[in-house]
């Protein structure tokens, strides 16, 4: 591989060998999410981040707060209120707001939304068994998942854009 300069001022550049490991990692990524996609809608007519969000609520067995959605799907919070209205058009869930907190919006999925994910999971798992585990040995996914999870951990660990705190304006008080 050709040695490219990835270097920012001060900032040292990457080896050949992380520059390679980045882009295969991020051209299976995007062939895997393109895949997904496509059997998504194809099979219930949503996207992947509204997959995603039925995927919490029924892992969750029960109703979440949009922030607790917002803490598992990287996502911008206009973007998930987006999908959630989405969502609750199509009567796959109910917002509603909670009676102890009015800020809170209580997010519950319903029937109909738990009927869609049972009806795209299975195609949902056979497109990722295909692409993703098939060409794997089971040591390879076992070392996978254990190296994705370690660096997963440290990219939760950094505070995404979100969650830092807002910088004031200029000579707005405090």
């Amino acid at each position: 591989m050709t040695e490219i300069d990835t270097s920012d001022g001060g900032v040292p550049p990457l080896a050949p060998e992380q520059l390679a490991t980045y882009f295969a990692l991020m051209e299976a990524v995007s062939l895997l999410q393109h895949r997904v996609e496509q059997q998504l809608r194809a099979d219930g007519g949503i996207s992947y981040v509204q997959f995603q969000l039925l995927a919490r609520l029924v892992q969750a067995d029960g109703p979440l707060t949009m922030t607790q959605l917002a803490d598992g799907v990287v996502y911008s919070r206009s973007g998930l209120t987006y999908q959630a209205g989405l969502l609750e058009t199509a009567g796959l869930i109910t917002r509603s707001t909670l009676p102890e907190d009015e800020r809170a919006t209580l997010v519950t999925l319903t029937e109909q939304g738990a009927a869609l994910f049972g009806r795209v999971l299975p195609g949902h798992v056979e497109v990722s068994r295909v692409l993703l585990f098939d060409p794997l040995t089971a040591d390879d996914v076992r070392h996978l998942g254990e190296v994705m999870t370690r660096v997963r951990d440290h990219m939760r660990a950094q505070p995404p854009r979100s969650a830092a705190p807002r910088k004031r304006r200029a000579g707005t008080a405090r």
